[in-house]
Order: C-alpha cells, then structure tokens, then sequence
C-alpha cells in the first residue's frame, strides 16, 4: 500500500481532513499516480501520456471523494 492511500486511511490526529490543504492535495495526486500506475501496468491499451493529461482530474475527484459530509 503506497503512502498516499495510507495517508487517506489514518485515523486520529494525522485523519487527511485534518492535514493542510497542500498536503491533503499531494495525497491525492499521489493516490492518483497510484491508480494510473496500476491502470497503465495492467493494460497494453491505456497510454501514460493520456492518463497523466487526467492526473489533475483524477485528484480533483479523489478530494471531492473525501471531504466530509
């Protein structure tokens, strides 16, 4: 499990809602290299340069996914 999705999975004083905003947006865009990276390693379709043109998408939804309700 990469930093980034431990770092979304914490609890207690180090829970993601409780991190700085920069810091709340590297791990999303880490938890979205994550997600391209298993994306691109697992299909000989899926072209990096592509998914990396979506990282900011990808992490726009990750912290959307996350805010509290």
């Amino acid at each position: 499990m990469s930093d980034a999705i431990k770092a979304i999975s914490v609890n207690g004083n180090l829970a993601y809602a409780r991190l700085q905003t920069d810091t709340q947006r590297a791990v999303a865009v880490g938890a979205a290299l994550e997600l391209i990276s298993n994306r691109v390693l697992s299909s000989a379709s899926v072209h990096l340069s592509q998914e990396l043109d979506n990282l900011s998408k990808y992490a726009d939804q990750i912290q959307e996914a996350l805010k509290a309700k």
